[in-house]
């Protein structure tokens, strides 16, 4: 079974929680109003990073599309 790497640039997230909209499982709003990856790690370059399962892929793969200033990417891990 695949996996899949979510990469999330929060610095870039202008908090429209369009990707908590479409997958609330995986993204919530943050205290400060911008989205949160729910289980992901802080990288050394700033972004956040989570493994996700290939049936996790879909609907995260809807998040990253949402996203208006295409914030999150997602791999192949």
């Amino acid at each position: 079974m695949a996996k899949y790497r979510i990469i999330y640039d929060r610095e870039a997230c202008i908090g429209v929680i369009a990707c908590v909209s479409v997958n609330p499982a995986f993204w919530e709003v943050g205290p400060d109003g911008k989205a949160d990856l729910k289980g992901s790690k802080l990288r050394k370059d700033g972004k956040y990073e989570l493994i996700v399962d290939e049936k996790d892929y879909p609907l995260n793969k809807d998040a990253a599309e949402v996203c208006p200033v295409l914030a999150i990417v997602i791999e192949k891990a």
